[in-house]
């Protein structure tokens, strides 16, 4: 639908369904957060759900023996976008690894992607980063 919520940055014309990836995974967590047509500064939902794809695939590249990544952002109303009420990872690990091994440098990937959230803000507002 076409809409505009001027006063809190939610704007922009997209339904529901059109994923950041391209793609729509089957029995895979997902987001139904439209991400085309966002405000790619101040929309919460654009900017979690291409982070967590961006923090899943981070966390895949750099941290050995996981076999599976799964990031979950939570905003709340008020609170600082660079600053999610929740932010976790779900991991599935390779056979003979374990998440006392992996833990903190999961949880190191994941602050310092928090950390250049205004980055990525800066890229999607300038078009440099394909949302679908």
């Amino acid at each position: 639908g076409l809409g505009t919520r001027a006063d809190s940055g939610d704007s922009g014309q997209g339904g529901r369904g059109n994923r950041v990836n391209g793609g729509s995974p089957v029995n895979r967590p997902t987001c139904s957060e439209a991400a085309a047509g966002k405000n790619p500064v101040s929309h919460v939902g654009k900017i979690y759900n291409i982070l967590t794809h961006r923090i899943a695939d981070a966390i895949y590249r750099r941290v050995p023996g996981l076999k599976e990544v799964y990031v979950w952002l939570l905003s709340q109303i008020g609170r600082p976008v660079d600053d999610p009420l929740v932010a976790a990872a779900q991991v599935i690990l390779e056979p003979g690894t374990k998440l006392a091994e992996v833990r903190g440098e999961i949880e190191e990937v994941i602050r310092s992607e928090l950390g250049s959230i205004w980055k990525l803000t800066e890229m999607l507002a300038r078009g440099d980063i394909p949302i679908c």
